[in-house]
């Protein structure tokens, strides 16, 4: 890492991401440890209906805020990653 790159900040939401890359120069950062992301190109025609104890969808739900995602979206995302590990 060149001595003129800074380290990225912790970006703890979506809102935070957008209002960084509004402002910061991105060359200014090592963004060599960045990964390609996985944009949803396909389109969502089946749902899905679980039945969750409270307690755990409360859980998701927090965790999902401290994301900044909606809730539905960080379970979709928990799966994707755990079946992306099967394959």
């Amino acid at each position: 890492m060149s001595s003129k790159h800074r380290s990225m900040p912790s970006l703890n939401s979506d809102k935070a991401a957008e209002d960084f890359v509004a402002t910061a120069d991105l060359t200014q950062y090592d963004l060599s440890g960045f990964k390609p992301m996985h944009f949803e190109i396909e389109p969502k025609g089946t749902a899905l209906n679980m039945r969750l104890p409270a307690s755990l969808l409360a859980a998701v739900k927090a965790k999902a805020k401290v994301k900044g995602i909606p809730y539905t979206r960080y379970v979709r995302m928990l799966l994707e990653t755990d079946v992306a590990q099967m394959r």
